[in-house]
């Protein structure tokens, strides 16, 4: 049985994945209302964000005057991931939807996860160091927490909305 999936839930989930606002693609006018709402959904969860990371980590004015910069390179970057997670999940989407998933674009589909994975591991890992260098170990180790907390939040929310691989692909000739 297919599970059909409502593809602007998942789409705003991982528009949420990097919200720094990137450049918006050349639209249709059907598409621009969509994409107005789910810059406001991105604007309104980084508003969050950044509420949750003032909350934690309680910076001094010099520590915000440093880290706040860092911070806003490091969006710009984590939104790149989370377009890039977002194509991958489109293309998985309109292949289970249409029947068309099989043993090659699987795999292919596979490496691409789990390199969009090691691109938000590596990005964590390289603002780490900065914030640690500029600010403190002890801040860049709050940056960490809420940052893994939130792709957490984020990485549930897609997960319950996207369709389990169909085993039937694999014994397709």
């Amino acid at each position: 049985m297919k599970r059909s999936i409502n593809l602007s839930v998942v789409v705003a989930v991982a528009l949420l994945q990097g919200c720094a606002t990137a450049p918006a693609p050349k639209t249709t006018p059907a598409s621009d209302d969509a994409r107005a709402y789910f810059e406001v959904l991105r604007s309104d969860f980084n508003a969050g964000k950044i509420r949750i990371l003032n909350q934690v980590m309680k910076l001094t004015v010099a520590e915000a005057d440093t880290f706040w910069p860092i911070y806003r390179q490091y969006e710009k970057e984590l939104a790149g991931v989370g377009d890039r997670k977002l194509t991958l999940m489109r293309e998985f989407i309109a292949r289970h939807n249409a029947g068309t998933l099989d043993r090659e674009n699987s795999q292919g589909m596979a490496v691409q996860w789990l390199q969009n994975v090691q691109d938000r591991l590596d990005l964590w890992k390289k603002y780490h160091r900065q914030i640690s260098a500029a600010v403190s170990p002890i801040r860049a180790a709050q940056f960490l927490q809420i940052e893994n907390q939130v792709a957490i939040f984020v990485d549930l929310n897609i997960a319950s909305e996207m369709p389990l691989v169909d085993s039937a692909v694999e014994r397709k000739p």
